[in-house]
């Protein structure tokens, strides 16, 4: 896909999650901003997933870790045809199996996920499988900041390495916040790139919203052969509305209607100055 066209479905993305979240008076809306854009080369320049393919072994796998933020999952499966899209006026609604967490009854998702952590772990033994196989199969995974506390991740990123998966890639939303404040202040990372690379991963920062850097990062995995890699990704938590970015409390705040307006209004003017490019 062209990367003007990317950036016009990044900023349609952003529009229905934000849709979405208001209707159902719930959501993870800053964390859904920030990984849209890679959700958006991952599906429409990377993998090889589509509704047609998706009970074919030889597809791509890919599983949401940090599954709070599955309001931007559910835009993106939803566009690439794998449920209609107006399924999701019922997210978080009585009944509705479109509920705060990636689940398996819902179609184009692999794994139910949430408990934070759990994720990579998965996606390792998906890795492994596929080598087995003599597959060429891709598995990749989003991971969240603030999910780098659970030791589960360290223990996959070991067994990841000791098996040589290159055929795994874990993208980190390095947003900087999490639910109660920064990661500085709760649970430090840095050196990430240092303790990735002493773990045995290969590793390289992007901009997480620069939808050409992300798509020639992802199209040019591994980043070195027999070795994992891991992708640090530099977002903005709230990315695109202005009264959002990196404010602590649309972790998972709900827009008011004057709120919800304002923000559809920034992304039309963004949608506008996309058409002069």
């Amino acid at each position: 896909m062209h990367i003007v066209e990317l950036k016009r479905k990044s900023i349609e993305s952003r529009k229905k999650i934000l849709k979405y979240i208001y209707n159902a008076k719930a959501g993870h809306t800053g964390g859904s901003l920030s990984i849209v854009d890679i959700l958006n080369v991952l599906y429409n320049n990377v993998m090889n997933i589509s509704p047609q393919n998706f009970n074919s072994k030889n597809r791509d796998r890919f599983i949401q870790s940090k599954g709070h933020c599955v309001e931007a999952l559910y835009v993106v499966l939803a566009d690439k045809g794998f449920f209609p899209e107006e399924d999701l006026l019922s997210l978080c609604q009585y009944k509705s199996p479109y509920i705060g967490h990636p689940t398996k009854s819902i179609p184009g998702i692999e794994q139910n996920t949430g408990g934070l952590g759990h994720g990579l772990s998965i996606c390792a033994g998906a890795a492994l499988a596929a080598k087995r196989d003599n597959s060429e199969v891709k598995v990749f995974t989003i991971l969240g900041d603030g999910e780098m506390a659970e030791g589960s991740n360290w223990e996959a990123m070991m067994f990841a390495s000791h098996y040589k998966l290159d055929n795994l890639s874990a993208i980190l939303d390095y947003n900087k916040l999490q639910i109660t404040a920064s990661n500085a202040d709760v649970m430090g990372l840095e050196p990430i790139d240092k303790k990735l690379e002493a773990f045995g991963w290969a590793v390289t920062h992007v901009d997480g919203h620069n939808l050409e850097e992300l798509s020639q990062t992802l199209n040019n995995l591994p980043l070195e052969s027999g070795k994992p890699s891991f992708i640090i990704a530099h977002t903005t938590k709230g990315k695109g509305i202005s009264y959002m970015e990196n404010v602590l409390k649309w972790h998972h705040g709900v827009p008011s209607e004057e709120q919800y307006h304002l923000a559809i209004k920034e992304l039309d003017i963004q949608l506008q100055e996309l058409e002069t490019i």
